[in-house]
């Protein structure tokens, strides 16, 4: 199914040495997969201005939206850690556990759906779903507004980002603001430099891990513009993990389609920025990323990669690694006397 590795170092060496070996892996390359944009995704029902960006920081970084007071966006896509929690599953209200392990929000804005079952269609809806999970924020969309016009300046923000409307601060707006500050998330990253023609941005090896990466049919599953994250594939195509790594209980896209063959089926998990967002898959139940690609490629590809395949391509993985835009943690707008209570709070 795949070279040798002696055959594939091989190709890395000639990679290096001769530019049109170099230009001849970047065409491949580039029929696979895309380097992030310069310029801050859009969208066509959710014009991205600089007040809305500001607005949906704010909400993306305030407990307040949460029942109990405690519990942000950023609790579970934390900025400072890759954009997820580096916890097998989240924790949320009333410290309940959560049922699967947090994507990461970096680069989210390229998935093609959100979640890992898809259930959502874009960041949007996404934003609206944690609020309302009784196991997560267990807040209600009345309770989220009451709060938000409790406010004074979060009024006037929503006023400043939705200028168009007379009464600009809903449910549906609250998600656009997110979705907007979301959308410059995004992080360039050494394969993006060498994607636009900077053949120094990789290293020899982060080369032929590449070469490796989409000989052994990884790209199959993992490709665009985030490495993944746009279409859906069984996990055990070719030999299922055991319940530690894939729970019975949990059949994935199922519970969106009610349809037998999406028994098991998952999102293809974005790859950038994943040597930094461990542990892995939706159960959380792996740490190490080389242990991982190991998983993947028994389960997935039925391949018996050697040690220095496997090498190679958590090499490639971390050239994956990217910027992470700096974010100022903003002051939040005071409580009023009409500022709802937190509530729910469960310490045992």
């Amino acid at each position: 199914m795949t070279k040798t590795f002696s055959s594939l170092l091989a190709i890395g060496c000639l990679v290096s040495g001769t530019a049109l070996a170099q230009d001849d892996l970047r065409t491949m390359a580039l029929d696979m997969f895309a380097p992030i944009p310069s310029t801050t995704p859009s969208f066509e029902n959710n014009p991205v201005t600089p007040e809305k960006i500001e607005l949906g920081k704010a909400l993306f970084f305030d407990p307040r939206m949460s029942a109990s007071g405690v519990f942000s966006c950023n609790s579970c896509h934390n900025l400072a850690t890759g954009g997820d929690d580096n916890m097998p599953t989240s924790i949320g209200h009333g410290w309940q556990k959560g049922p699967r392990n947090s994507p990461t929000v970096l680069n989210a804005v390229f998935n093609s759906a959100q979640f890992w079952d898809g259930r959502a269609p874009d960041l949007a809806a996404q934003a609206k779903g944690p609020v309302q999970a009784g196991v997560e924020m267990a807040n209600t969309p009345e309770n989220v507004l009451k709060t938000l016009n409790s406010m004074p300046q979060y009024v006037e923000w929503f006023q400043s980002a939705f200028p168009e409307e007379a009464n600009p601060v809903t449910f549906d707006n609250f998600a656009k603001a997110i979705e907007a500050f979301e959308a410059t998330l995004i992080t360039p990253a050494p394969f993006d430099a060498w994607l636009n023609g900077n053949d120094d941005a990789l290293t020899d090896l982060q080369k032929t891990g590449l070469q490796v990466f989409v000989d052994a049919g990884c790209a199959a599953c993992h490709a665009g513009i985030n490495v993944g994250g746009q279409d859906y594939y069984p996990f055990g195509l070719i030999e299922k993990p055991g319940a530690d790594i894939l729970p019975e209980g949990d059949k994935g896209r199922y519970a969106v389609t009610a349809t037998a063959d999406d028994e098991y089926v998952f999102r293809a998990g974005p790859l950038r920025n994943i040597a930094v967002t461990a542990p892995y898959f939706h159960s959380g139940a792996v740490w190490d990323l080389r242990t991982a690609v190991e998983i993947m490629a028994t389960s997935q590809l039925g391949a018996d990669l050697t040690s220095e395949e496997i090498d190679a391509i958590v090499a490639f993985l971390q050239s994956l690694t990217g910027e992470v835009p700096e974010v100022v943690y903003p002051i939040l707008p005071p409580e009023t006397a009409s500022t709802p209570h937190p509530s729910g709070v469960v310490i045992e």
